[in-house]
């Protein structure tokens, strides 16, 4: 009886590997989405500042006006200013 239990278990765990596997694959298959056309990006002038470790970073395009700030060091960034 233990026997028929294990291989069972081992039919059982081998499917779904293989099924994990192949919906894994298809994933890759497919294309990647289009990139959004150029006019639905804002050109915008910001820059931010990691307040743990200072790095700084400038955004020039977003697709909002007021963007969510980026995360850096696990924390959101401090806007510093905005270039015109």
């Amino acid at each position: 009886m233990g026997f028929v239990l294990k291989l069972a278990v081992a039919l059982v765990v081998a499917y779904l590997v293989l099924k994990i596997g192949i919906t894994m694959l298809r994933g890759f298959g497919q294309s990647v989405a289009e990139p959004p056309p150029p006019g639905e990006l804002r050109k915008l002038r910001l820059r931010y500042r990691c307040s743990l470790c200072g790095m700084e970073i400038r955004v020039d395009l977003a697709a909002s006006e007021i963007p969510e700030a980026p995360r850096h060091c696990m924390e959101e960034m401090d806007q510093v200013a905005v270039l015109e």
